[in-house]
Order: C-alpha cells, then sequence, then structure tokens
C-alpha cells in the first residue's frame, strides 16, 4: 500500500513538473498568453514610438505603446545611489539570477502563500517588475493575476537574454510612474527635487525608491510621513546589502526629505490639443453607425465625410503595411510631419494664456465671487443651478463607475456629497485639499475655456492650434471638437451669398426693426444698438457694425434653404442647421476649425482651403510612405470674395473690429469679424491678414457659465485681443516672414461702392429713409 502511495505522488510530481514545462513552453512560443515578439523585446519602450515633428523640424512629441511623453535617460546618467538603493531595496540578488529569483519566489510561496505573513515580501524581480509594466495589463481578479505571473516569468527570460543588467535597470527606471506626472526617472527627479538623475543624493534616491512599492501610498507630497518612513527603510536595505556604513544609515535616516517639488507635466509642451487630435484622427476607424449613441448623430455624419473625402483621417485603417496589416502610431515608429511651426504655436499659446488666464479669469472670478449662482449667470436661480450641475454629476466617470458596479442612487448622492482629499488644478500648479466631488465639478466650471487656430489660407497648412488652456485638466478640444454658438460671425456667410444675388456692399438697406413672418410666426430681431436708427446704410455699414436689423433684412431677400447650402459649400458639416430666417444671426454650431477654413475663401479669391495637418509620414526606416496635398474648393466668385474683403476691412477700419488699431497699434491691411451669442455665451473674433486667417473663441463649459456684463462678455473684449497679441509676436518675429505691411491681393484701389463718376463712395452718409423715398 506504501508502495502504491509512494508511486502515485512520485507520477503525481513528474506529470506536475511536465505540464508546468509544457505551459512554460506554450507560453514562451506564444501559443498561451500574449508573447510579445523578440523584436519588441530588443527594445520595447522606443524604438516603436511615432515622432510628431513641426514644419520647422522641431519634434512636437511622441506617440508610444503607453502614450506617455517620458524623457528617457541611460545608466550612465543614474546617480550610483539610485541603482544600489533599486537593487538593496526589490532585488537584492538581481546580479546573480537571470531573470526568476528562486529564492525569493519559494520564500514568498511558503511565508506568504502557506503562512499568511503579508510581511515577508514578494518574490518579484527587478526583471519580473519590467515585464508587469511593459505587457501586463491591469488584472481584475486574483485568478487574472495568477495567470499573468508565468508570462512574466517568461518574459522575464527573454528580457534577460536580450539586455545587460544595466540596461534592465535603466529600463526599469526610465518606465516606472512615480505619479504627479512624473514618468521615469528623470522626470521624477526634476518633479520631486528639480535635478537630474544623476545629481540624486542618497536621500533622495531612496525616496524615489521608496516610491516603487506603491507610489500613491508613500507618496512624499500627499504624505510626508509615510514617505520618510519609507526612505529610511530603503536606507536600512541599503546598510543591510552592504552600500552603506551603520554611521552613514544613521546620519541619512536622521535627514529631513527636503522637496522641492514642482509638477512637469508630460502633456505640457507645444502643441498638446493638437497631438492628441492627430493621433485620434489618424487612428480613426471607419465609422460604424452603432458605434454612436443617438445624441450624437452629428459626429457619426462628419466622421464620415471625413473617411470618404480627407486621406488623413483614419490613416492609419486606410493603409497597410507590406506585411498586410494596418499601421499603429504606437508601435511602428512613424515619423509624422506636420504643418504647425512651433514658434507660432507658442506664439499662439502664450497670447491665449496672457489673455485668458490672466486678464479675463481673474475678472470673472471677480465678478462671481460670493454669488450662490456663481460661476452660472446671475439670472439662473439656485434650482436651476442645481440640475446643471447634477446634469453633470450624471455625465462625469465617477457616477457611471458607481452606477456600474450597482450602487443605489442614494449611495452614489452621498459619495459627492462626501468631502475627500485630492489634487486640484490652479493656474499656480496643482494644490492638495479637501472637498467634494460635487464641488470639485463646480469648481472646474469655474475656468473659462477657449479654442485658437491660424492657418494658411492659400493652402491650408494649420500654423497653430491651441485647444484649450491645459490639457491635462480639461482635455476637450475646442478646436476641432468643440462646436458653439457662432452669433454674428456667420453673417459674412449670408452678404456672400447677397453678393452672389447681386447685391452690392453700397446697396442701401433700412436700418430699422422690423417684424417677419416666419412659418405663420411673427419674428422681431433685436439689436444692440440704435446707432443711425430710421436711416438706409450700406451693408458695408450694417456688417461694419454687425448690425441684426440689416442682416434680417437680407436674409427676408434670400433663400434660407439657399443659406444652408451655402454653408455646407464652406465646410461648415454639422447637419443640423435648418433653413430659417433665425439662422443669419448665428443659433447654429460650428467649431472654430471649421470657421477659420471657411473664413479662408474671403482671402483666397472664393475658394476655400481645408485644413491641412499633415504633409508627409516616413516609416521607421525614412522611406516616405505618404505624402498630402491642399484640398481646394469653390465657394463664391472671386467678384464676391473683393466684396467680402473690402466689407470685412472695414469691420477693422472704423467698426466692431477697430481696436485693432486703435489699442493694439496695427496699421497694416486687416480684415475680421466679431461675434457674440445671447446673454454673451460665446465670444468669437475671425482675423484676417493677406497670409494667415485665425480664429478665437472664448467662453464657459456651459452656456450658462459667462459675464454678466455686455461691456466683458463681447467678442471685441473675450477673444479679439488674443488675435492681436498672437499676430503682434509673428510680426515681431522675422525669421518667420510675415510682413505686417502685406497688402491683400485684389485689384489696386478696389472700391466696390463707388456709384457715379462724381465720385460719391458711401451712399449711407447722410441718407435718410425719408430722403429716399421722398
Amino acid at each position: 500500500m506504501r508502495k502504491i502511495f509512494v508511486r502515485t505522488l512520485w507520477t503525481l510530481i513528474i506529470l506536475g513538473v511536465l505540464a508546468a514545462a509544457g505551459a512554460f513552453y506554450a507560453i514562451y512560443e506564444g501559443w498561451i498568453g500574449y508573447m510579445p515578439p523578440i523584436e519588441d523585446l530588443q527594445n520595447p519602450i522606443n524604438r516603436f514610438a511615432t515622432q510628431v515633428y513641426s514644419a520647422d523640424g522641431k519634434v512636437l512629441g511622441t506617440w508610444n505603446y503607453n502614450r506617455e511623453n517620458r524623457v528617457v535617460v541611460d545608466y550612465t546618467q543614474l546617480s550610483p545611489s539610485l541603482i544600489k538603493a533599486l537593487v538593496a531595496t526589490e532585488d537584492a540578488r538581481f546580479y546573480d539570477h537571470s531573470g526568476i529569483d528562486f529564492i525569493a519566489l519559494g520564500r514568498a510561496v511558503v511565508k506568504r502563500g502557506l503562512l499568511g505573513q503579508k510581511s515577508a515580501g514578494g518574490g518579484s524581480t527587478i526583471t519580473q517588475q519590467l515585464a508587469k509594466q511593459l505587457y501586463s495589463g491591469t488584472a481584475h481578479s486574483v485568478m487574472e493575476r495568477m495567470l499573468q505571473k508565468p508570462i512574466e516569468w517568461v518574459i522575464a527570460v527573454k528580457l534577460e537574454r536580450n539586455y545587460t543588467k544595466d540596461e534592465i535597470i535603466a529600463m526599469y527606471l526610465n518606465y516606472f510612474d512615480f505619479l504627479h506626472n512624473a514618468v521615469g526617472i528623470k522626470t521624477a527627479s526634476n518633479t520631486y527635487f528639480s535635478k537630474d538623475p544623476k545629481d540624486l543624493t542618497v536621500t533622495e534616491s531612496a525616496v524615489l525608491i521608496g516610491l516603487c512599492k506603491n507610489p500613491s501610498y508613500f507618496n512624499p507630497v500627499r504624505h510626508p510621513d509615510r514617505s520618510l518612513e519609507r526612505r529610511n527603510v530603503v536606507l536600512h536595505q541599503m546598510a543591510k546589502e552592504g552600500y552603506l556604513t551603520q554611521e552613514e544609515y544613521e546620519k541619512y535616516s536622521a535627514e529631513p526629505l527636503n522637496l522641492k517639488f514642482h509638477v512637469a507635466d508630460h502633456k505640457d509642451g507645444l502643441a498638446t490639443y493638437f497631438r492628441d487630435f492627430l493621433r485620434r484622427y489618424m487612428m480613426a476607424n471607419e465609422p460604424n453607425r452603432s458605434d454612436y449613441p443617438s445624441w450624437n448623430m452629428v459626429k457619426y455624419h462628419i466622421d464620415s465625410l471625413n473617411w470618404e473625402n480627407d486621406p488623413l483621417y483614419g490613416w492609419c485603417n486606410k493603409n497597410r503595411k507590406r506585411s498586410g496589416e494596418t499601421y499603429n502610431v504606437y508601435t511602428d515608429g512613424l515619423k509624422v510631419y506636420t504643418t504647425i511651426d512651433s514658434r507660432m504655436q507658442e506664439y499662439a499659446e502664450k497670447a491665449v494664456y496672457e489673455h485668458v488666464a490672466k486678464y479675463l479669469q481673474p475678472a470673472f472670478t471677480k465678478e462671481k465671487r460670493g454669488r450662490s449662482t456663481g460661476p452660472f449667470s446671475g439670472s439662473l436661480s439656485v434650482d436651476q443651478v442645481n440640475k446643471i450641475l447634477m446634469r453633470s454629476v450624471r455625465q462625469c466617470d465617477r457616477y457611471r463607475v458607481m452606477k456600474a458596479a450597482g450602487a443605489s442612487e442614494d449611495d452614489i448622492m452621498k459619495a459627492f456629497h462626501t468631502k475627500t482629499e485630492m489634487s486640484v488644478f490652479t493656474y499656480h500648479g496643482e494644490i492638495d485639499t479637501v472637498m467634494t466631488p460635487l464641488d470639485s465639478i463646480r469648481y472646474y466650471k469655474t475656468f473659462l475655456r477657449s479654442g485658437f487656430m491660424s492657418m494658411c489660407p492659400q493652402n491650408g497648412h494649420v500654423k497653430a492650434y491651441v485647444g484649450g488652456l491645459d490639457f491635462t485638466h480639461f482635455a476637450y478640444d475646442m478646436v476641432m471638437d468643440g462646436r458653439r454658438q457662432v452669433g454674428s460671425t456667420i453673417k459674412p456667410f449670408l452678404y456672400s451669398l447677397a453678393m452672389e444675388n447681386g447685391f452690392s456692399p453700397c446697396d442701401l438697406a433700412p436700418n430699422v426693426q422690423q417684424t417677419y413672418m416666419v412659418a405663420g410666426q411673427p419674428w422681431t430681431p433685436r439689436n444692440a444698438s440704435k446707432a443711425r436708427y430710421g436711416d438706409m446704410v450700406t451693408l458695408k455699414w450694417g456688417l461694419q457694425q454687425s448690425n441684426n436689423w440689416i442682416s434680417a433684412y437680407l436674409m427676408s431677400k434670400l433663400s434660407p434653404q439657399a443659406f444652408v447650402t451655402l454653408l455646407h459649400e464652406y465646410g461648415i458639416r454639422n447637419p443640423e442647421i435648418h433653413p430659417s430666417m433665425a439662422l443669419c444671426l448665428g443659433p447654429c454650431e460650428i467649431t472654430v476649425g471649421e470657421m477659420v477654413s471657411a473664413y479662408t475663401v474671403f482671402v483666397n479669391h472664393g475658394i476655400r482651403a481645408a485644413h491641412m495637418f499633415v504633409t508627409k509620414i516616413e516609416d521607421n526606416e525614412g522611406n516616405l510612405i505618404a505624402q498630402f496635398q491642399p484640398r481646394m474648393n469653390e465657394v463664391i466668385s472671386e467678384e464676391s470674395a473683393n466684396k467680402m474683403l473690402y466689407m470685412l476691412k472695414a469691420v477693422v477700419d472704423g467698426g466692431t473690429g477697430g481696436r485693432l488699431r486703435y489699442r493694439y497699434g496695427f496699421k497694416g491691411e486687416l480684415g475680421g469679424k466679431t461675434g457674440t451669442t445671447n446673454n454673451n455665451s460665446d465670444a468669437w473674433f475671425m482675423g484676417l491678414t493677406p497670409t494667415l486667417v485665425s480664429g478665437v473663441w472664448v467662453g464657459g463649459d456651459d452656456r450658462d457659465i459667462h459675464f454678466d456684463s455686455m461691456a466683458m462678455g463681447q467678442g471685441a473684449t473675450m477673444a479679439l485681443p488674443v488675435f492681436a497679441l498672437y499676430m503682434q509676436r509673428v510680426y515681431a518675429d522675422k525669421h518667420l516672414g510675415y510682413n505686417p505691411n502685406a497688402v491683400f491681393d485684389m485689384p489696386e484701389g478696389y472700391n466696390p461702392c463707388v456709384i457715379d463718376e462724381s465720385g460719391l463712395q458711401d451712399a449711407s452718409d447722410g441718407v435718410s429713409i425719408e430722403d429716399i423715398f421722398e
């Protein structure tokens, strides 16, 4: 009986060993689980990162596997104390094993697994931890984590075969996320101690290595006491392994943390919104109607048009490599050459920040301070504000996660009203505070948002793209994604329809409030000013002063359906723009990007230039695999375009854009159009120069978040200065080659408002309705 038991036991052991060996072989060959190709293991971090270049040859950023913009350092750039601290704490036998430390593994199995001693330490080597960071996703259960472990062991062995020990340490430290957007040791050193990794002291190295156990729990900013305790544990391990003497350990463990903390965000840098937009744009899949919620059919319509008409949209999925696979910006090492000019991008970002963050935001905060409805309009009640906030609650991730986990509505609301520790954004850096999640939603709504784009009207090259003020905290792109009501900036499109139908800038219109019958209902547009009320004025004056009554008069003489058709020709693709009289005042929602492209028509002889974001793409061997050309379409005649440009110049020379002259001192030729929607909810300015067309939008996260005063809320105050500050810097940089004295490409002395040979030009001068009909 005993022989049978022994024989059975040995049989089971042998079978177990064979099964384990078979399983590991299957993992090694990639038959079980995910096993990265050997060429991926040979350079898992950098080789396949796509680089994004500006038009002037600067690297704007990279797209890699984990979408982080980490800065990689070589082993030789690491402080010796950093390496010693890592090895002593995480893997004392690192230099003696080949990826798996069987002694540590056995100890972990016996003490942690069988005896339940949580303080016994883990069995993972530095190489295994690197394998986990590189290739393992987040495990959602203990069983899933157990299945990941053997795969990580095999990857660790492969990593050891392809890398030296020094390279593995460098990769581990380059890849680790130390929190506060400090991904990689170079950024972490700078974030926590304001120095490079090679200059870290013993105690500073111990603090950073202490984070490797649990960067959130031992965070030195939020939990300095825990961090200090953990640092001293690391110092003790260094002494235990012979890297420090007892005297050195006692000396270092008595020192304070001495942090020099500042956030260095990898999502910062130039053109963050543009880079994120371009990544999504190139990686887009062919639109499938079932993938879009019913409330977002506008996006489905626009994405479908992009898929059909723009070679760059979904480029990675429209094109195939020699292997037959589609491209991937995270793994194929592409070089993407964009039209963005890094200098102009910097000037645009500075202009937006200077005006919106430094001027408008303090004024907005002051206006709303102490109000029970802040940051919302004072015209709302507290109940209305609470309803808006509840809508935002139900749209946020915290609510969706709790709902999916089965939490009741009462439990969710309780969580949103419970104070908790959090870091919040300020323009002076993140600060740690305690507030309820509901209060944090309200807090973030206090910040004004903005979008800016500048492009060349002759070829569509986008030179600057600012989707917002801080990508980390306000990631929604207000250039190509955000749609807002455009107000009076729609009027030039209406006027161009009039020009196409035989009107002229010098034609007269009654400057009076009129009531129009629309679908059997009376409609009476309002106007902000009663200047020259009762006069017959020229269309030029009407556009110059952004007069609503003149726009309504024109709309009554034209076809609303023809206007909608023309808007689509201008590249405005929102299918929910419906023909109506009120359309002439800009209630429709359009992106900044669409508006900028549309306004190129007036500078470019009636030809619209579509956005051009990329000129060419190369593969990881430098081979040219894609080139892109400008995309144009004729919208209006050259004569109509000249008439429109003539009137848009007048907006700056004596109309609502006049402060470009008297406040910002521009002397050369400029055109433009301001826009302000109802209640100052949206502020716009479209600016034209002979070689650049730019658009600015400024507003709140919700349309009910706005200045209550017209003086601060109008487009001339909110948006126009961004264009002015940008162009001042562009003109001042002589290397860019933009001439402040350049003139528009129009016939010399062009003036469509000459009525007769006597030289009478602006027929509205001194003319009243009574004079005309006398």
